[in-house]
């Protein structure tokens, strides 16, 4: 089902929990919500459809829609400072965000992966994380 966008800032800054089996329909509700905002928007968090979870979906340079549950940041390296806009907030923000992330992630059947992301998809892959810990951008 296709959800509204959160746009209350005071919501977004409320971290989010662990995912779990129970969260399947949300992670369903996530990719509607991604592809029919596909036209402007990269990736969401679940807060960003109301849901305090450890969700993330980002779309990937190579067209592929990846979910990730309870994502953790397992190294980064190459900082710099970068401007980015969120759906959910009006604006653009500047940030410091790095260039090749190791995350440590869950896919929606629970199998464990750790992925190295580089380039524009590991700054998708940041800011959303960033919404899981209630930061906004």
């Amino acid at each position: 089902m296709i959800r509204p966008i959160n746009c209350d800032p005071i919501l977004l800054m409320k971290p989010s929990t662990p995912a779990s089996f129970v969260d399947k329909a949300v992670i369903q509700d996530m990719k509607d919500t991604l592809k029919a905002n596909s036209h402007k928007c990269v990736g969401m968090a679940a807060n960003m459809i109301g849901v305090h979870k450890n969700i993330i979906i980002i779309h990937t340079e190579t067209g592929e829609d990846k979910v990730m549950l309870n994502p953790v940041t397992v190294s980064q390296k190459g900082p710099y400072e970068t401007e980015e806009g969120c759906m959910s907030l009006p604006g653009v923000r500047k940030t410091t965000r790095y260039r090749v992330i190791t995350v440590r992630y869950e896919d929606e059947n629970f199998k464990k992966h750790v992925e190295t992301f580089s380039g524009f998809t590991a700054e998708i892959v940041q800011h959303e994380m960033d919404h899981l810990q209630g930061i906004l951008i």
